[in-house]
């Protein structure tokens, strides 16, 4: 139960920070907050992208949290600069719940890898 409690403080923390960072307190939602992993992780921070861009970094960025939970591994980065995941294990079928949960808990991983709390 404490860890239920953790995680979603720290979610929270997430949300408020980034939400105050990058869409002048609007709240963002789980699917912003990917694509603003999936920016960082492609480091190209100050490029504008395309609509099927935007759909690419958020798969970057589910491919990278979901790394260390064994589901795929990093392969190469392309000529573009575009990291290249494949798949290891295949994800369990989930409920949507679960999977929301699952997702909270890497992005909270994932910042608190990079000292964010």
């Amino acid at each position: 139960m404490k860890r239920d409690e953790n995680l979603k403080e720290q979610w929270e923390e997430i949300v408020s920070s980034l939400s105050n960072q990058f869409a002048d307190g609007d709240i963002l939602d789980i699917d912003a907050i990917l694509y603003l992993i999936g920016v960082q992780e492609l480091g190209q921070l100050k490029k504008r992208f395309k609509k099927d861009d935007k759909v690419n970094l958020m798969h970057i960025a589910i491919c990278r949290l979901l790394e260390p939970y064994g589901y795929y591994e990093f392969e190469f980065f392309d000529n573009d600069g575009w990291p290249h995941y494949k798949i290891k294990e295949t994800l369990p079928s989930l409920k949507a719940g679960e999977q929301s949960v699952l997702m909270k808990e890497a992005i909270v991983n994932y910042f608190r890898d990079r000292d964010f709390f």
